[in-house]
């Protein structure tokens, strides 16, 4: 299935979480925080300013972001689990 947002909001897959810390402890499931850090996956056309013009958006698929930690609406899309956002959900592109 294809999916395209609408708008100024962006489909975005959260990446992997580390399964131990920096001295080895392994973490269980129950335990682990959601990851703040997610890859875009598509994006809409973006929003409208009072004028009615289309605003492109600043991100585009295949950029790794970050975003807040309650960011976000999750979906299960073709069995994958997405978060869709507002782009201004976004606080930044990772290089």
């Amino acid at each position: 299935m294809k999916f395209r947002p609408l708008h100024d909001r962006v489909l975005v897959q959260r990446m992997e979480s580390e399964d131990k810390t920096a001295g080895g402890i392994i973490i269980p499931d129950t335990a682990k925080e959601k990851p703040m850090e997610g890859k875009v996956i598509a994006t809409g056309s973006g929003a409208r300013d009072e004028q009615g013009k289309v605003q492109p958006l600043d991100v585009k698929a295949g950029d790794a972001v970050l975003f807040g930690k309650w960011s976000g609406t999750e979906v299960k899309i073709d069995g994958q689990d997405y978060l869709i956002m507002k782009e201004s959900d976004i606080m930044g592109i990772i290089d």
